[in-house]
């Protein structure tokens, strides 16, 4: 019988050829299925069934030859088995979906949803078997490796320079030993691993770690120590590329000098060193602050980029004239642009050191700078006031305590240990996201607060070596596992794609050099973090927040990705220098800002890059990258000069306490409480005042959508427009003793939707002492017209119903809503939530940590502000608002429209094309035309 085997091997390796026709077959069948919904296409029916046939009939053979190729050949590991699962899940699924086919074509099953069903999981799990099988073929790394930053894995130098080193001389010595096995491991990884892993140990050979590299394979020992000329894996690898035995396969020979590195190794006893192997480049994590050149230049900055110039042939251009400057410096500091008045006075200033004054009356703007920068940090730490999370409770947002951070300029450092050791208010950023539903393990919340401290603060990526080895770093699932276990209470097993390996992980952080965490408790452990991180010593720490100031500020960061620190940065001294003076300044973060932006490289002209590619890759730098403003800092930007764009905040800085609760009447049906329905509803509050003197008495009221406000039977106000607060004086209507607050309140709409009543009212008596009423359930309201006067304090509304409480989700807090002084004041985009508008223009979603936004504009976003309803309405508003300011006067219009949104005056050109727009007599379409095309200028939307 043995020796029909030959048989079985044969029809084996015919799995290559036979795998790729249900590939074809089974996704084009899904292909013309899909286009024959809704009952199109019937003639190709016929052709899809055949297909549907073929492809399970080779599905069902290539699982079965899968299945003997791997009883015959040397294929064994986790993935050969993952492989083999999902090829013959795929024939099950295509068998099964082939029965409902002939079910469905014989009137047993009455359409064709399950057999189609069946098809996309067929081919959905196909896709996914061919993806394992071209991953055994291929490596693990076939379509990382092809992706930018993945090209120079392995420093093909770095070994040439080492051979040459060690061939001069007579001993090795134990360090060059150490390297020599280094650079031997990592020709080995490059070129060997897809074969002989863990994950693939074809032949029995496992050439990963030390004890499969001496134990050998099938074929027995591979290396004889001292001699490389009685190593079979010596031999294998200097064989004829065309020898059957040639190592390693599909045509990847070794260069001569990764063979003589190996041969070099053997004969010098195949000694293997205890050190890490690291594959990628690596930065090294301490920070040497670099010597300055010699440089005329005044800033240290300057003298570095001066000599940076020199290398690359570059020379000084002038810099930006002080307006352009003044409003760079106002966009990247506050976020706001500068007022014409204020450009004026900095133009015509003759003092040598304005523009460093500027940039310190700026810093010193605490309230403008703090709501600028939030936007940036809360990208950074994944901090959002609405998302998902929210609603079951298991997320927390950190504002309060992160807005307090930036006013106060908390030192970086303690920044840093208070996130990683929460502090009361900071624990929502290693807290994560409790998911609804079932997660991998990759996404278990302490594996999140594993990843994002590694790419917020330390620029790493963990998240792939969160569910294996990484393709892009040197960290592995140990590490990974290792770092997210400082945050369990438990210890974790590790899991690699999700399936417990049944090892245990053990607590550490991913640069164990800067000393241990170890601990008993969790939060012994984060204390330990907290002031392991933070030494000095971490250089990656200071490199990471700098190099993302300096992207934040000059366009493009020093390394690019932000988030790949261990990339080669286009100005190594450049980046250590600033990081160390970052230290030096006890780790301000206004300094930092102060520092880049002092210096002529800021200050140059925005750099013209014809081509994105120039910016990614093949950098030089040339000055400051063209930016567009962000989504922000664009809302701001209109806001100041057409009108609020927001109205609501979710965050409010000041601290007041206003109570009050947006209510309605409530809507029941079948026992349940509903959304308002559309109609009228009367809502009354009664209450009593002393009989001291009134010295004042402010109401202010905003209705979802309309009302009417009587005070003791007296009509005192009305409004159709939530957006609008309307601040009243009502001292004159009050009187001591029993008094009564009436609103008619109207929800508009043909279906029921969020409707609600704020209204607040503050007395102060000549005592002092103050008495305040809010809208709260202690109001009472009907749905029924009242009989009588039911505005009159007497009116008897004892059958009213008590109001219900809906909050502020649906409209926010209106920033108009305030006893305080507002004058002036408009909902910084920062302190509203996720809108999608600003959704539109790029803000992200925060349930990922964001470290840079895409520069490139978007069909959505051209859309959006081009037909957007919202947009348009901004600039409806807006052009009522200017006409009633400026009398309607065109000239006016046009002069202040340019001076507010681009700080300078119109062109002749332009004056006479945008009065012709608007008329003598401008209409509110026409101001809003002139509006829009201002909006969308270059000259308004970028910071150059």
């Amino acid at each position: 019988m043995e020796s029909f085997n030959w048989i079985l091997h044969l029809l084996g390796r015919f799995h290559p050829l036979l795998v790729h026709f249900p590939i074809g077959l089974l996704v084009v069948a899904l292909f013309m299925e899909l286009s024959t919904i809704g009952g199109k296409h019937k003639g190709i029916r016929e052709g899809t069934y055949w297909l549907v046939y073929l492809g399970t009939f080779f599905a069902i053979l290539s699982a079965l030859f899968g299945w003997l190729l791997r009883i015959w050949e040397d294929y064994s590991g986790e993935l050969v088995d993952n492989h083999q699962y999902t090829g013959i899940a795929t024939a099950v699924l295509a068998l099964l979906t082939t029965i409902l086919l002939r079910l469905t074509i014989k009137k047993k099953l009455p359409d064709f949803k399950a057999y189609r069903l069946g098809l996309v999981m067929t081919v959905i799990v196909l896709s996914v078997a061919g993806h394992l099988g071209a991953t055994l073929t291929h490596g693990e790394d076939y379509l990382t490796s092809v992706l930018p930053g993945s090209q120079e894995m392995y420093d093909d130098a770095k070994g040439v320079a080492l051979l040459a080193e060690l061939k001069d001389t007579d001993t090795i010595t134990v360090a060059q030993q150490d390297r020599l096995n280094l650079e031997v491991r990592a020709i080995f990884a490059h070129n060997c691993y897809q074969c002989h892993s863990k994950n693939k140990s074809k032949g029995e050979l496992v050439l990963e770690n030390k004890a499969g590299v001496f134990k050998g394979g099938k074929s027995g020992i591979i290396i004889v120590p001292g001699n490389a000329a009685k190593s079979e894996l010596y031999r294998r690898i200097t064989l004829s590329p065309d020898d059957d035995e040639v190592m390693p396969k599909k045509g990847k020979t070794l260069k001569e000098n990764e063979i003589e590195l190996i041969k070099l190794w053997i004969q010098n006893g195949a000694h293997w060193s205890d050190q890490d192997l690291k594959v990628f480049p690596e930065a090294d994590l301490a920070l040497v602050k670099p010597d300055l050149p010699e440089s005329d230049e005044a800033n240290p900055v300057d003298k570095l980029i001066g000599a940076y110039f020199e290398d690359n042939g570059l020379e000084w251009t002038s810099l930006v004239e002080d307006r352009t400057f003044m409003r760079r410096a106002y966009l990247d500091i506050i976020g706001l642009l500068p007022k014409p008045d204020a450009i004026a006075a900095f133009v015509n200033d003759t003092k040598v050191n304005k523009r460093e004054q500027l940039i310190d009356t700026l810093l010193a703007d605490t309230q403008n700078y703090t709501q600028h920068w939030l936007s940036f940090w809360n990208d950074l730490l994944r901090n959002d006031y609405s998302g998902t999370g929210f609603i079951t409770g298991g997320r927390k947002q950190i504002t309060d305590w992160l807005y307090t951070s930036l006013a106060e300029n908390k030192p970086y450092d303690q920044m840093v240990a208070e996130l990683v050791n929460p502090i009361e208010g900071s624990e929502g950023f290693i807290k994560g996201i409790e998911w609804r539903g079932v997660v991998n393990a990759s996404q278990r919340t302490e594996m999140q607060a594993a990843q994002n401290i590694g790419q917020s603060l330390m620029g790493t990526n963990v998240k792939c070596a969160s569910c294996h080895n990484s393709f892009v770093s040197n960290l592995t699932l140990e590490q990974s596992y290792g770092f997210a276990s400082i945050f369990a209470d438990s210890v974790l097993e590790l899991n690699r794609c999700d399936k417990p390996l049944g090892k245990m992980a053990t607590v550490n952080f991913l640069y164990p050099e800067l000393g241990s965490v170890e601990g008993e408790t969790v939060q012994e452990r984060l204390y330990n973090l907290s002031q392991m991180i933070v030494k000095r010593e971490n250089g990656r720490l200071y490199r990471t927040i700098t190099n993302r100031f300096w992207d934040r500020l000059m366009g493009r960061g020093i390394i690019e990705p932000l988030d790949e620190m261990d990339n080669i940065p286009w100005n190594a001294d450049l980046l250590d220098w600033l990081a160390s003076d970052f230290i030096e300044s006890e780790f301000d973060l206004k300094h930092l800002i102060k520092r880049i932006m002092m210096s002529k490289a800021y200050q140059l002209p925005a750099a013209n890059y014809t081509k994105q590619e120039e910016i990614k890759s093949n950098y030089v730098f040339q000055g400051p990258v063209l930016r567009r403003l962000s989504a922000e800092q664009f809302s701001d930007a209109v806001s100041q000069v057409i009108s609020p764009v927001y109205h609501a905040i979710e965050y409010s800085p000041n601290k007041e306490q206003i109570t009050a609760k947006r209510i309605w009447h409530p809507e029941i049906k079948f026992d349940r409480k509903v959304l308002p329905e559309p109609g009228k509803r009367y809502f009354r509050k009664s209450f009593t005042l002393s009989d001291n003197a009134i010295e004042s008495a402010k109401a202010l009221i905003s209705v979802d959508h309309s009302y009417v406000l009587y005070i003791n039977g007296t009509k005192i106000s009305k409004g159709a427009n939530w957006k609008i607060v309307s601040e009243l004086d009502v001292a004159s209507f009050l009187k001591p003793g029993k008094n009564l607050i009436a609103i008619e309140g109207v929800n508009e709409g043909s279906i029921a939707n969020p409707a609600g009543i704020l209204f607040s009212m503050k007395v102060q008596y000549d005592t002092r002492e103050i008495m305040q009423l809010d809208s709260d359930t202690s109001w009472k309201s009907t749905s029924d017209t009242p009989d009588g006067d039911w505005t009159a304090v007497a009116y008897d509304d004892i059958a009213w119903a008590t109001v219900r409480n809906y909050g502020t989700s649906n409209w926010g807090r209106l920033i108009d809503f305030t006893f305080n002084d507002h004058s002036g004041t408009f909902a910084r985009a920062s302190l509203v939530k996720q809108h999608p508008f600003m959704k539109a223009l790029g803000r992200p979603s925060r349930e990922n940590v964001t470290t840079s936004r895409d520069e490139q504009a978007t069909l959505l976003q051209a859309l959006e502000l081009t037909n957007g309803e919202f947009f348009n309405g901004v600039l409806e508003d807006g052009a009522n608002l200017w006409l009633e300011r400026y009398n309607y006067d065109s000239e006016k219009i046009v002069q202040n429209l340019y001076l507010k949104s681009l700080g300078r005056k119109p062109s002749e050109a332009e004056r006479g094309l945008l009065l012709d727009v608007l008329g003598d007599k401008p209409q509110p379409e026409s101001v809003q035309d002139v509006f829009w095309s201002t909006m969308i200028l270059p000259e308004f939307q970028f910071i150059y």
